[in-house]
Formats: C-alpha cells, sequence, structure tokens
C-alpha cells in the first residue's frame, strides 16, 4: 500500500460547552491546529502518484474560509473536538478523494487526535 500525507495548519477558538465549568477546556481559548490528510492506495495512477499533492488544494481553501480565524462551535454542529474534528474533516476530505484513509488533527504540540475508519 502506498501512503501519501500532507500538512495543513489553521487557528480558531472554541469551548467544549458540555465540560464542567471548572475544567480548563471549558473556557474560552484557541489553538493552532495542525490537520494531516492521509491518502492511501495499492497501486499509483499514470503519473506515479498515489493523488498528485496540488489536487489537495481544496482543503487549505476549505480550511482557510471555513475554519481559520473562527469560532469552531459557530462553525461545527457537533461538540468542538479534535476527535469530532478530524472526523468532519475526514468525511469531507473522503468525498473529493476516495483514497483518504485518515485524518489527523493536533491542538497542541503534544495531542493528537486521529480518525482512521
Amino acid at each position: 500500500m502506498f501512503r501519501i500525507s500532507k500538512e495543513f495548519h489553521f487557528s480558531a477558538s472554541h469551548r467544549l460547552d458540555h465540560l464542567a465549568a471548572d475544567h480548563q477546556c471549558a473556557r474560552l481559548h484557541g489553538h493552532n491546529y495542525i490537520v494531516v490528510v492521509e491518502l492511501a492506495a495499492p497501486d499509483l495512477n499514470a503519473d506515479g502518484f498515489v493523488r498528485d499533492y496540488h489536487e489537495l488544494a481544496p482543503l487549505k481553501a476549505y480550511l482557510d474560509g471555513q475554519f481559520d480565524h473562527r469560532h469552531l462551535n459557530d462553525v461545527l454542529d457537533m461538540p468542538s473536538t479534535a476527535e469530532n474534528l478530524a472526523r468532519h474533516l475526514f468525511d469531507w476530505c473522503r468525498a473529493r478523494w476516495p483514497e483518504t484513509s485518515a485524518v489527523r488533527v493536533s491542538e497542541t504540540p503534544k495531542t493528537w487526535a486521529e480518525y482512521r475508519p
């Protein structure tokens, strides 16, 4: 299996309103998010790629237009956890690129959430 990945960045605020009021994530805060999309295929296309990285530009446009410098609670219709964001972005990518095999989301340099079916 061949695998490729590409990293994207955006900044946003959020609150996890469903947590106890004294939980730090229940307070308004922000992150510099890192998103990594992974694509996999058993064979390469005629150009020798899983998919040309340039074809992933719509993900950057989506992140910039819908998420960058936004309040995630206003964007997502679910709790704005890294796990839910990874699933949302996986579904968005998979609808465009069937080779999408995973999406990872980082909120901090030491934390990652991944959705991989």
